[in-house]
Parts: structure tokens; sequence; C-alpha cells
């Protein structure tokens, strides 16, 4: 019980449905559009870790599909600092399914570290909290 109410919650980075656009021609969700989510809710956990609002993608590390996506899934993002240096994060992306047709039934999709670097207004890099 104590590990469905962690679950629950947990602060989601990015939560949304998956729609018939994010599909292929096999009803599943392209990965390219789940990568581009993992992106995204990194850089909201970069920007929630240290409050810099400026970060580019440097790196992501190998994201293996364990589960696919499907219309009408409820797909949630959750951001976790990994490290935090003098210039960059590395924030560990978990992506989960919540299954439309199994009753809130979630599985675990996928997941990746994802590092980013500080930039200014410049697009130079910076030292984070500058």
């Amino acid at each position: 019980m104590e590990n469905e109410q962690t679950e629950h919650l947990r602060n989601a980075a990015i939560r949304l449905t998956m729609m018939p656009r994010d599909t292929n021609a096999h009803g599943t969700v392209f990965g390219g559009v789940i990568l581009s989510y993992i992106d995204v809710a990194g850089g909201v956990g970069a920007v929630r870790a240290t409050n810099h609002d400026r970060f580019v993608t440097v790196a992501m590390k190998e994201v293996i599909f364990h589960e696919p996506v499907f219309i009408g899934d409820l797909v949630s993002f959750y951001a976790e600092t990994v490290r935090i240096g003098r210039t960059s994060i590395t924030i560990k992306v978990i992506v989960e399914a919540e299954r439309f047709d199994s009753h809130g039934a979630s599985v675990r999709v996928t997941e990746a570290e994802v590092t980013y670097v500080a930039i200014n207004q410049h697009r130079e890099k910076i030292v984070i909290g500058k």
C-alpha cells in the first residue's frame, strides 16, 4: 500500500494522453514522439532543480522501450535529478503509461538519462545558479 501511495504522490514533469496523430500505422505511438517528451520533461526537471531557466540538451543515454504506448494511454514523464555539475545537470526521466482500457493499470515504458548545459540569453554556457 505504501508504494501505491508513493506512486500517486509523485509529481510528473509532464502528463498527457496519446492521440491518433502520435501513432504509426500499427496503432502504437512513435518512439520519436516519446523521445521528444523525454527531452521536454528532463528540461522541466532541470529548471525545477536549479531555478535556472535556459538549458540545451547535450546528451541522451540509451533508451530501450520495454512496452508500447497506445492511443488513449495517459503517459507520465517523471524527472529525477541525478547530478548537478558546474554548468550541466543530468536528469533521469522515467516514462509510465496508464492503459486507457485497463482501469488504471500502469506499465513502465522506458527511461533515459538526459544531460543539459545551462546557457544565458546569448546561448553561451554559464555556471548554474549565476
